[in-house]
């Protein structure tokens, strides 16, 4: 079951992540440069059909992971949970800081959308973008110890 877990993880984080490289780095450029809100608008509405998806997955199946991992809401939580739960508190921090970050796009940006905004629903992706390689490095560093 676990393995089963750990599959669908990797290939929500591999839509989500991937996803948002994509956009940070070829969409955005072009946007920003020709002043596109149409292409972003396209690129957005196609990618959601999948991106939100394969986050609820990362979501569901990572605290299911976690749950496996450490047992206890509580030790989650304090520092007898070691490494483990240090690693699953950098988890939930990044995700709290994409459901902000993806809020105050979705609620105060993206309705106010224009050529003159896109800069910062500009910022707002490279945000997004970086934390969810920052969720793929946290989520690397369950297997791998780093420096060793």
């Amino acid at each position: 079951m676990t393995a089963i877990l750990l599959l669908l993880h990797l290939l929500g984080a591999t839509v989500w992540t991937g996803g948002h490289l994509v956009l940070a780095v070829t969409i955005l450029p072009r946007v920003l440069k020709g002043k596109d809100v149409a292409a972003l608008t396209w690129f957005e509405q196609g990618y959601e059909r999948i991106g939100m998806p394969a986050l609820v997955v990362q979501i569901v199946t990572g605290l299911w992971l976690a749950w496996q991992k450490l047992p206890s809401l509580a030790l989650w939580f304090s520092a007898e949970g070691g490494p483990v739960a240090q690693l699953i508190q950098f988890k939930l921090a990044l995700l709290g800081l994409t459901a902000l970050v993806a809020a105050h796009a979705r609620f105060r940006v993206i309705p106010r959308l224009s050529p003159a905004t896109l800069p910062l629903m500009g910022w707002h992706i490279l945000a997004v973008t970086l934390l969810s390689v920052l969720f793929v490095v946290a989520g690397l560093s369950f297997r791998v110890r780093w420096g060793s």
